[in-house]
């Protein structure tokens, strides 16, 4: 199960009426694409769901594909999502047919979780994360990302976090479906990103505040902000949005830094645990692979886990320092920054390391060579 492609697709329009019931999608690249989230923003297919929502979409082989569709804040339709399976230079076609949609199994989830020191949580189908809230201000938390490994397409969040504070069943542990086994301390840990200014990493601490833009079945969107990073004796405010989205091997993160108008460059970053594993660089592409032996609380050994990082700007550097592997970009506060970040488990999908090396290696790739659609 290599679930690893992204979401991004060129949207063209052909014979534009309210008759559009066809999605025809291009693959012109050399590797499958399976899995991969296609988003469709284009207002006058969108009226189609305005006028009713009774649409069922099927692929090439008659079978139901579930499908999610966003709304703003004012409550109009934005995005129409589904995931697509495109082999190989080839082309397949999508159609939307009147009838009653089946339910669609939910893959993706967040939430603040008041109840656990004010996390951040969140998840797909391949793996969960959190991030740290004010609540645990007192422990000298990070704005590094946390990652829990999971061996099942359920969502486990809830769970986790109703065992543990519910019924003293610790999500350190894998009881079956997953474990929090990763450390995180005052580090970027599993792909968090912060400044790096005068040759120095400045590691933010907790989210002051989040707001939840959606939470659907096949993506969910969250914003966090941070009041006051430091970098050298100036502050700067922080708005970090994440997308997280089915079958989808890395989160998608929009950073926003507001402040002092200087040069800032900024390193997304993979904590190495003491240098312990194995790790893959790659400049030019914009990618690093870490990969390390996985240990549970009780010290039991469960397998290896991965963490990825892709940046689509050009890298300046590509380092290790503080025990982290870096890849920094140049950056003007004020403006969006985007890149990428997640991990993965030996027991869930990837056997070995050289799997998810591949892994993020092949979605940097598929990342610069987005699927063309064609709406008929």
């Amino acid at each position: 199960m290599k679930k690893i492609f992204l979401y991004l697709a060129t949207v063209l329009m052909a014979g534009c009426s309210s008759s559009i019931k066809t999605i025809e999608i291009s693959n012109t690249g050399s590797f499958d694409r399976n899995d991969e989230i296609i988003q469709i923003n284009d207002k006058e297919f969108l009226q189609l769901f305005e006028e009713s929502d009774k649409w069922i979409l099927k692929n090439n082989h008659n079978q139901e594909i579930g499908y999610q569709l966003v709304k703003n804040e004012n409550g109009d339709l934005e995005t129409f999502i589904f995931q697509a399976a495109v082999p190989a230079n080839k082309k397949v076609a999508y159609h939307l047919k009147k009838g009653n949609p089946s339910p669609v199994e939910p893959k993706t989830f967040a939430r603040f979780v008041p109840e656990r020191k004010d996390d951040f949580a969140w998840e797909n189908d391949l793996a969960a994360y959190r991030m740290y809230g004010p609540a645990l201000a007192g422990e000298n938390p990070s704005n590094g990302v946390d990652l829990w490994l999971k061996r099942t397409k359920e969502l486990i969040v809830d769970t986790f976090y109703f065992n543990e504070l519910q019924k003293g069943q610790s999500y350190h542990i894998d009881h079956g479906k997953g474990l929090d086994c990763y450390k995180v301390g005052h580090t970027l840990g599993a792909g968090g990103i912060a400044p790096f200014w005068n040759d120095s990493l400045w590691i933010g601490n907790y989210f002051n505040s989040y707001k939840v833009h959606y939470v659907g079945p096949l993506q969910s969107k969250f914003s966090l902000f941070y009041d006051s990073i430091k970098v050298g004796d100036k502050f700067y405010k922080e708005q970090l949005t994440i997308t997280v989205s089915a079958g989808t091997l890395l989160n998608k993160a929009e950073v926003t830094f507001n402040g002092y108008q200087q040069s800032l460059p900024l390193a997304a970053g993979i904590f190495l645990h003491e240098n312990t594993g194995k790790l893959s660089m790659n400049q030019e592409e914009g990618t690093a692979a870490y990969c390390e032996d996985a240990v549970s609380d009780a010290k039991v050994p469960s397998g290896r886990n991965y963490v990825g990082i892709f940046v689509p700007a050009p890298i300046t550097k590509a380092m290790i320092k503080n025990n982290h592997a870096l890849l920094i970009s140049e950056y003007q506060p004020g403006n969006t920054f985007v890149y990428f970040f997640g991990g993965g488990w030996n027991k869930w999908g990837f056997p070995t390391d050289n799997d998810w090396i591949n892994a993020v290696n092949l979605f940097a790739q598929s990342y610069r060579s987005p699927l063309e659609v064609l709406i008929k």
